[in-house]
């Protein structure tokens, strides 16, 4: 199956490099509504059989103009939401944001049972996203499009790729709008194909990089 992993588009939480997760969230900015516009003809090329996005505003309003141009159903899963931040919600200093992101990396770097402060662990969220990526490739099509958020897509995708770490992740921020594509499923693993328009190796990391 192919996989394509969006990030939702800007939001004014992004603008203001706030932790925002709560749900349902703040919708687009009028830039992010631009962007979301601008996916149908980004994605012409790919082949889209299943359009799900998660219960936040913005990932749905990311989603309409593709929707709207595949004549596709946008399929609401909680599952696919983003990392919740916990006691750190809302909160835009550079701590705050560092121990956010050094949290929800340990876990694909082999700590999934840290916990965010006040929120959940590594444990529960991949669950939570194994979940619905196991309902898309359960249902058989050949593509699915998924518009999640920035941290959930580069947690899970270093947790479930054979060739993306942590390090790599870590190292790759995903700009509104871009997409992950991975080719795989869930029992016989998943290899990312590009990762925001760069072409990943097939080979796995090695330790470190």
């Amino acid at each position: 199956m192919r996989l394509l992993l969006i990030r939702h588009g800007q939001t004014p939480s992004n603008v203001g490099h706030l932790l925002d997760t709560g749900i349902p969230g703040p919708g687009l900015t009028e830039l992010g509504e631009q962007q979301a516009a601008a996916l149908p003809e980004r994605l012409a090329d790919e082949k889209i059989d299943v359009l799900y996005a998660s219960t936040m505003v913005r990932t749905q309003r990311t989603a309409e103009p593709l929707a709207r141009a595949r004549g596709l159903e946008i399929v609401v899963r909680d599952g696919i939401r983003e990392i919740t931040a916990g006691d750190l919600e809302m909160r835009g200093d550079a701590a705050s944001n560092d121990q956010y992101q050094r949290v929800a990396f340990s876990w694909p770097a082999g700590k999934p049972e840290l916990r965010m402060p006040g929120g959940e662990n590594g444990v529960e969220m991949l669950a939570r996203y194994d979940a619905v990526i196991e309902e898309i490739a359960g249902s058989g099509v050949a593509a699915a499009a998924v518009v999640s958020h920035g941290a959930a897509i580069r947690t899970w995708t270093a947790a479930r790729a054979r060739n993306v770490d942590a390090d790599f992740a870590i190292a790759h921020p995903l700009p509104n709008t871009a997409v992950v594509v991975l080719e795989g499923d869930p029992e016989t693993g998943w290899t990312v194909v590009t990762w925001s328009d760069l072409d990943i190796p097939a080979t796995e990391p090695q330790p470190g990089h």
